[in-house]
């Protein structure tokens, strides 16, 4: 039996589609899922339309990590190699030629809500869930990258509760995504974009594209990001930290994941102030 590739490209004329198409996985970010993007993403900077859409197949974007992989590493510089890997191949997006556009349904947890950080645009299905990984084992690895943003205290709100996540509609007003429509609506409207976009000549569109990175990258983005895998691989070997991971290997995933289950900060808010649950 021949094993499912991890990823597939659908070609347009005007936006090439990168799949993640793990659905029976959730579409976490595996080994092999990783390794398929970046190849994916340098065989589009030579070949076909002037656009690059990123999404998922299936129920949503990406549950993050793939965890039947994670297994640590042996010390901490290793560790922080390998955190390092990953966050070139999302930087490969923020230097390609093309503009790269995110489309989130679903759900969008742990470094999966990483990645569209890097994109050059974000839609998001209205009711898509993105946010935190449930399992707090890492020392602030993805929410350094939502500062540029939404600003240092809504990435605290995401960070500090385990699991925290926002929907599409808090995604857009918090100016994490350009826009939150309907599920059913995401990928045309995706498209839509991408049809305006590719009326402008591919130079002209990735000079834009590299005088806008530019300005973030003055006020520091790029920066702040390339640090975050040293304090992640820190934390790793945290007691606490190690303590959990034996539970995890103990008790297994989901009896580890309900010690932290419990309201997003958004519910809490609402419920708080009063606001109707869909408020």
């Amino acid at each position: 039996m021949i094993d499912r590739p991890p990823l597939r490209i659908e070609s347009g004329p005007d936006i090439d589609w990168i799949v993640l198409d793990r659905p029976d996985a959730s579409n976490a970010f595996s080994a092999a899922l990783l390794d398929a993007f970046s190849v994916a993403l340098d065989r589009l900077a030579g070949e076909g339309a002037p656009v690059i859409g990123i999404r998922g197949e299936g129920k949503g974007f990406s549950a993050g990590v793939d965890l039947s992989e994670y297994g640590g590493a042996d010390s901490p510089s290793e560790d922080v190699a390998r955190l390092r890997r990953n966050l070139d191949r999302w930087q490969a997006m923020w230097r390609h030629p093309k503009p790269v556009i995110v489309a989130i349904h679903g759900f969008c947890l742990g470094i999966a809500a990483q990645l569209p950080c890097f994109a050059d645009m974000v839609i998001v299905a209205d009711d898509a869930r993105i946010g935190e990984p449930g399992l707090p084992i890492g020392g602030g690895y993805i929410a350094p990258a939502w500062v540029s943003q939404v600003g240092a205290k809504r990435a605290k709100e995401l960070a500090f509760l385990p699991g925290n996540h926002v929907d599409g509609r808090t995604a857009e007003a918090w100016g994490w995504a350009n826009a939150a429509v309907p599920a059913d609506q995401l990928i045309a409207c995706v498209e839509a974009l991408a049809a305006r976009m590719a009326k402008i000549p591919p130079p002209v569109l990735a000079m834009k594209k590299m005088s806008i990175n530019r300005a973030m990258e003055a006020g520091g983005f790029l920066a702040a990001v390339n640090s975050v895998a040293e304090s992640d691989a820190i934390l790793h070997f945290e007691p606490a930290v190690l303590e959990l991971r034996e539970a995890l290997a103990r008790d297994g995933l989901r009896e580890t994941l309900a010690r932290f289950r419990g309201e997003s900060s958004t519910e809490i808010f609402r419920r708080f102030k009063g606001d109707p649950a869909d408020g």
